[in-house]
């Protein structure tokens, strides 16, 4: 009764916003660029589909959506890369209460190739980019920037309407904007946030896709309860590292005054100001409470160890700026908080934040780890739902299928993954690549199980091959697997 009820209310709010995101449809109409070729899966040969736009042009039948707009078209060999604005509700249950534009991007194959639909749970680049699974399955991908990360932000902006279930319905409409042009199958993906953003649109509306490729996706299914972290952090890596970074983090707080000096005259020149999280005393503390969570966040453990300082003779500039270098002084000042208001906002009523414990401090810390709270400013309201993990995390336990989660074994973040229902009418898959951090990939994984989840993730896009490789050359340039750096603790 429940899914029908769901079913029949996502019905009403498609039907009850294509008016009002109809008002934008066609806004650009830009000649097309002379780089673009004819070729079948390189330029404008798309043919007609379920849109009825009568044009072979992927940019007219992707204009001819209502309420989607060119924001503009970057040329890419082999593929059409185009940056969208498309019309949402600000809130998906009444949506004649006011629109906004989300921004989103296409990278173009061939409408005859798979769909992966990616989000990084955070803003969209506007560069031409190629997630795993979409060179795993040779197809097209769809990049959608979440809910009021700027400019994807309503004005005024009601933050009541930044939850999970509203930005699940927001790749729902792009979804169904989109699957008549791109009518093969649809894959989710994304990175830690996005993994998460991934797990939760499934959770809300599994009907959609083929299946999900989670990337190093944090599940605190119960925010006050973190010790699987404690216990992750008192065994990763070789037990030496661990004692020289945790004795650097200690040597910090111990020289607070003179670190807290140069860090006071670094925001002097650079105008930083800590009007949200408080006092410059607090910026400094959160900062490096996050160093030894952040170095196995990001760092390579093979090569980052042997360039710990020695607490006992480090300088203060030294200590101040491997500091800087692994957690960044900037990232609790005002400036370096306000892009990131709707993560902390979402972390401080829904998706919960860890609490560690760190020990080998004893009574230095003056705040502990600060909450979510901290870096919002003071008039937003923020009101935490505990129920919202408790129910993705009964759901992925017992209901998912064709979900695949890949986590890094130096990744903090993944001391509490997703465990989905186990089984072969499930067909979910948990790997864990070996020394891998934040930046975990199928590709990390060993030879048997990248053989596995690389077959598993073409099989469910429609595109299955004997050999269980990716069916994209590698390009340098579209495939580069960055990882997204948060210099702070976020996912």
């Amino acid at each position: 009764m429940r899914k029908a009820l769901r079913w029949v209310l996502s019905l009403v709010v498609l039907i009850g916003t294509v008016g009002a995101a109809g008002a934008t449809s066609g806004a650009a109409t830009a000649a097309e660029p002379g780089t673009t070729g004819a070729k079948s899966g390189t330029g404008t040969r798309s043919g007609t589909g379920a849109d009825g736009t009568g044009s072979t042009d992927i940019k007219d039948r992707l204009l001819a959506v209502p309420g989607m707009s060119l924001i503009e078209e970057k040329p890419y060999p082999g593929y059409r890369f185009f940056v969208l604005d498309y019309t949402q509700p600000v809130d998906h249950r009444h949506p004649a209460k006011g629109t906004f534009k989300q921004r989103l991007t296409v990278l173009h194959k061939d409408t005859s190739r798979p769909a992966v639909f990616y989000t990084s749970g955070y803003n969209v680049s506007t560069t031409p980019s190629r997630r795993e699974p979409t060179q795993i399955v040779d197809g097209n991908q769809v990049s959608m920037e979440y809910r009021f990360f700027t400019p994807s932000r309503p004005e005024p902006a009601d933050w009541t309407k930044l939850d999970i279930w509203q930005a699940a319905s927001d790749q729902h409409r792009i979804y169904r904007a989109l699957k008549p042009i791109y009518g093969k199958k649809w894959l989710a993906t994304g990175g830690s946030k996005g993994g998460m953003t991934a797990t939760y649109y499934e959770r809300f509306y599994p009907r959609d896709m083929a299946g999900v490729v989670a990337y190093v996706a944090p599940n605190d299914v119960v925010d006050k309860e973190d010790s699987a972290y404690d216990r992750f952090l008192a065994g990763v890596g070789p037990k030496e590292c661990r004692e020289k970074l945790q004795a650097v983090q200690r040597e910090a707080l111990v020289r607070r005054e003179p670190l807290s000096a140069k860090l006071a005259a670094y925001a002097e020149a650079e105008g930083y100001t800590f009007k949200t999280v408080g006092t410059l005393d607090k910026a400094f503390e959160a900062v490096v409470m996050d160093l030894v969570w952040g170095f196995w966040q990001y760092q390579p453990a093979a090569t980052a160890c042997g360039q710990v300082p020695d607490a006992a003779t480090v300088t203060d500039q030294a200590l101040f700026d491997y500091v800087d270098a692994v957690g960044g002084w900037s990232s609790y000042a005002d400036q370096g908080l306000s892009a990131y208001t709707p993560y902390y906002y979402q972390a401080g009523t829904e998706l919960g934040a860890p609490t560690i414990e760190q020990p080998w401090l004893g009574g230095l810390s003056r705040y502990g780890y600060q909450p979510p709270r901290n870096f919002v400013p003071r008039e937003i309201p923020m009101t935490f739902k505990p129920h919202a993990m408790r129910d993705v995390d009964r759901w992925v336990r017992h209901d998912a299928r064709r979900m695949l989660y890949v986590y890094g074994s130096n990744d903090p973040w993944g001391a509490e993954p997703f465990r989905p229902a186990r089984g072969a009418k499930h067909d979910n898959h948990v790997f864990t690549a070996p020394g891998a951090n934040h930046g975990a990939t199928v590709s990390q994984l060993v030879a048997d199980e990248k053989a596995k989840a690389t077959q598993r993730i073409q099989a469910w896009a429609g595109v299955s091959t004997p050999s269980a490789k990716p069916l994209a050359a590698y390009d340098k340039k579209l495939d580069r697997r960055d990882v997204r750096r948060e210099m702070t603790l976020r996912p």
